[in-house]
């Protein structure tokens, strides 16, 4: 008899397979992979064949914060670009799990998550990881929505703005105590943001953990995971919460230790400046944008908080993300007076 896995119906899940499903030989099998904090994700098996499925978490929802159709529909848009993501294979709007979930291709491939995975390497190749991650980000901007089919995937002009409202909506949701630096962070961004940069497909959720690197090459993306949070809007956005991702502040959010936050990672100027060259964007406004990005990681670390208070979360290492909330907002004060470098 199988192991049954919380979260998901593994006798339903065959008649999908079934039914969806070209060369699926029946009686999945399903572990829960480690890593994220927002979506529950699976590795299913049918023995011969392996697939990952995603499917929000059991409780605490926010509302857009695990759109994992969403996130289908990008994947399915970017499969033959110049952006490498696993190949969609199967979405579903509730039946047979009773919530949305997305099924792609399993993809084979080192996901570098804490520092010490990240301290293996030599410091040239952690070098290369980090301007291979900027190469990728700077590709996926550079791809034309319409082309791909994503010209209607979100209202592009006016993004900035609905962030800020976003994320304090969000905030207003799963705040578990008062936090003055939140909210003030929250009025500093909502008082002026600059006039936008342009407007490209954002992946919402960049860091070096959401990647699929290839085997003894770290300087190679084999796949960029983790989509729910795609859009259409202001691509320096992306740059900002890829830079906030690498403040010490954040290891709580991962467990205590984030590849993101290394002091081995080359400095966050030298990243912005790879990725000005490489784009051609001015990013003389550059502070907002990584205040944004602050303020987004903050209300995404309390959300992960909330949930472990009311009891919905699973795995281990969620005690302790709380206390990243807090230092992340403060933060992002700093970064609105122009202090570019994480501490």
């Amino acid at each position: 008899m199988r192991t049954a896995v919380e979260g998901l119906d593994l006798p339903a899940l065959d008649r999908f397979f079934a039914e969806r499903i070209p060369g699926f030989r029946g009686e999945l099998t399903a572990e829960r992979l480690s890593g994220g904090r927002s979506n529950l994700t699976y590795l299913l098996t049918d023995g011969t064949t392996r697939w990952v499925l995603r499917r929000p978490p059991l409780g605490g929802l926010t509302p857009s914060a695990h759109d994992v159709l969403r996130e289908h529909r990008v994947v399915s848009a970017l499969s033959d670009s110049v952006v490498p993501v696993p190949r969609a294979v199967a979405h579903s709007e509730g039946d047979p799990l009773g919530v949305p979930f997305s099924v792609v291709e399993y993809v084979p491939g080192p996901v570098i998550r804490t520092e010490e995975e990240l301290h293996t390497l030599p410091q040239i190749d952690i070098d290369r990881c980090a301007h291979a991650l900027i190469d990728v980000l700077a590709r996926l901007h550079s791809v034309d929505p319409d082309g791909v089919g994503l010209g209607a995937f979100g209202r592009a002009q006016g993004y900035l703005g609905r962030q800020v409202r976003r994320w304090n909506d969000q905030w207003q949701r799963i705040r578990t105590r008062a936090l003055p630096d939140v909210d003030a962070l929250y009025a500093r961004l909502a008082e002026a943001h600059p006039v936008e940069s342009g407007a490209s497909i954002v992946h919402g959720d960049f860091r070096i953990d959401n990647v699929i690197l290839t085997p003894g090459e770290p300087a190679a993306v084999r796949a960029v995971v983790d989509w729910e949070m795609a859009t259409l809007g202001d691509p320096i956005a992306d740059l900002g919460v890829h830079i906030a991702y690498s403040d010490p502040a954040f290891a709580p959010v991962l467990g205590g230790s984030a590849a993101s936050t290394s002091p081995r990672l080359p400095a966050a100027s030298e990243l912005t400046n790879r990725y000005a060259e490489t784009t051609g964007r001015d990013l003389s406004n550059f502070p907002f944008y990584l205040a944004l990005g602050y303020f987004k990681v903050a209300v995404i670390a309390e959300g992960i908080h909330y949930r472990f208070e009311q009891g919905v979360t699973r795995g281990a290492g969620f005690d302790s993300v709380g206390e990243a909330t807090a230092p992340l907002a403060a933060a992002g004060l700093r970064a609105l007076s122009g202090n570019l470098e994480t501490p």
